[in-house]
C-alpha cells in the first residue's frame, strides 16, 4: 500500500503546485475582490455561481473520446492550419495613425483593432503578443506587427475589451500599453486582471449587458454575447462576464461582436441600436463540437443581417490557429455566403485602413495568393454544421 500512499502524495503536491503557480504567475490574472463579487451577484446575468447566457450554451469538454475523434478528423481533413509564409501587411507608422481624421478601422489580425471614431482613438481587444497563451501556445502567423512594436503606437484614448480570454486580453500587451491609455472599458469581471497588471483603479470601468456610457461624444453600449470566460488552466468558465459592444456617434454606428455563438441577442441588438454602418464580426476558430460559443461563417453572415449591418468586416481569424480548420477557411466560406446574401464584405489586409461609410473599401481576395489555397482539394477545414438551426 506504500506505493498508493506515495502516488496520492504526489498528486496532492502537483495540485498544490499548480494552484500556487496560477496564483503567483501574473499572466493568469487576478481574482475579484469581495466587493466586486457582491456587485456581480446582483447582475441579472449571474446565475448560481457564474455568469450565464439566457439559453443553454454548451462548451467543448475534452475527453479521451473527443480527442480521438478530433485527431481522426484532423488526419482525414489535413487542414492547412497555418499559412506557408507571413501574411501580407500594410505598413502603418505612428505618423499615419496620428493623421487619421475620418472614422476609420484598422485590423491587426484576430480580433485586435484600432478604431478612429468621433475623433477618439480606440483599441478593441488588443491581444498583440507573439502568442495567445500564458505558457507557450500557438504563435502568431506574422511575427511582426504592421507598426513594428507597441512603443510605436500613439497614445490611446480608450481600450475596449469584450472578455478575459487570452486571445483577447493579453498580459504583455496591457503592461506595455497601460501608461499610454486613458481608460480601460470592459464587462463585469475585467477589473481584477487589469489591477493586478498595474492599471490604476480609476482608469477601469466595468459594465453589465445593456448598460451605456458616453466618452467625448461617442456613446457605447455593453451588449450581450453567447460565450464564456475564465483564465484558469484546467477549468472552463467561471470568470467574468463577456460582451459585444455598440459604438455610435451622430453620423457613424459600429458593432463589435467580441466572441459569440449565434443567438437571438443579435436581433435584439439590431432592433435597439441598428442599423450599423460597419459590423466587426467574429468569424473563425469554429467547430461542430463548440458551435454554441463560436459562429460558423454562415452564421456570421446571418448575425450581420440580424443586427442590421451594412458593411461586414470579419475578425477572429488571420493571426492564430485555435481550431482544426484551414487558416483561410473562415474568409473563404464567408465570402461565398456574403455573395449569396448580397452582403458588402470588407477584406482588408492586416494594417490596411478602412474608412467607415466610404463608397469603396478593400475587397481583394489576398488570402488566395498568401498560401497554397488554390491547390487545396475541396473542403479543407471544419465542415458545415449539421446542428446549425
Amino acid at each position: 500500500m506504500m506505493w498508493l500512499f506515495v502516488l496520492i502524495c504526489l498528486v496532492v503536491l502537483l495540485v498544490v503546485a499548480l494552484d500556487l503557480f496560477q496564483k503567483l504567475y501574473p499572466p493568469f490574472g487576478g481574482k475579484p475582490s469581495p466587493e466586486d463579487m457582491k456587485r456581480y451577484r446582483q447582475s441579472p446575468n449571474y446565475k448560481g455561481t457564474k455568469f450565464q447566457y439566457p439559453l443553454e450554451t454548451k462548451m467543448f469538454k475534452p475527453s479521451p473520446g473527443s480527442w480521438i475523434t478530433a485527431f481522426r478528423e484532423y488526419v482525414q481533413r489535413k487542414p492547412q492550419l497555418k499559412p506557408d509564409r507571413p501574411l501580407p501587411q500594410v505598413p502603418l507608422t505612428r505618423q499615419m495613425i496620428e493623421e487619421l481624421q475620418e472614422d476609420t478601422v484598422v485590423w491587426f489580425g484576430h480580433s485586435a483593432l484600432l478604431l478612429q471614431l468621433g475623433g477618439i482613438r480606440w483599441l478593441l481587444d488588443p491581444s498583440l503578443g507573439a502568442s495567445c497563451s500564458p505558457i507557450g501556445g500557438d504563435k502568431r502567423f506574422n511575427r511582426e506587427l504592421p507598426f513594428g512594436s507597441l512603443n510605436e503606437l500613439p497614445p490611446i484614448d480608450a481600450v475596449v475589451l469584450s472578455h478575459d480570454h487570452y486571445d483577447h486580453l493579453d498580459y504583455g500587451t496591457i503592461r506595455q500599453l497601460k501608461d499610454r491609455v486613458g481608460r480601460f472599458i470592459g464587462p463585469l469581471g475585467i477589473r481584477c486582471h487589469l489591477e493586478r497588471w498595474g492599471v490604476a483603479p480609476g482608469q477601469i470601468e466595468e459594465y453589465d449587458w445593456w448598460e451605456e456610457l458616453e466618452l467625448q461624444g461617442v456613446r457605447l453600449a455593453c451588449t450581450p454575447a453567447r460565450h464564456f470566460s475564465g483564465r484558469a488552466l484546467f477549468k472552463q468558465g467561471g470568470g467574468g462576464l463577456w460582451c459585444s459592444w455598440v459604438l455610435t456617434t451622430p453620423k457613424t454606428r459600429v458593432y463589435f461582436s467580441g466572441d459569440s455563438g449565434y443567438g437571438p441577442h443579435f436581433k435584439e441588438i439590431g432592433e435597439k441600436y441598428g442599423p450599423f454602418d460597419l459590423t466587426l464580426m467574429e468569424c473563425g476558430q469554429y467547430d461542430d463540437r463548440w458551435w454554441d460559443i463560436h459562429m460558423l461563417p454562415e452564421q456570421t453572415a446571418r448575425a450581420h443581417l440580424d443586427v442590421r449591418g451594412n458593411v461586414l468586416l470579419p475578425i477572429h481569424w488571420g493571426a492564430f490557429s485555435l481550431a482544426m480548420h484551414s487558416w483561410y477557411d473562415p474568409i473563404r466560406r464567408l465570402s461565398e455566403e456574403a455573395k449569396q446574401r448580397g452582403i458588402p464584405l470588407a477584406t482588408p489586409k492586416i494594417g490596411e485602413p478602412v474608412r467607415i461609410g466610404a463608397s469603396d473599401y478593400p475587397t481583394e481576395a489576398w488570402w488566395k495568393s498568401a498560401s497554397s489555397t488554390r491547390n487545396a482539394p475541396g473542403l479543407r477545414g471544419a465542415r458545415p454544421s449539421s446542428t446549425m438551426k
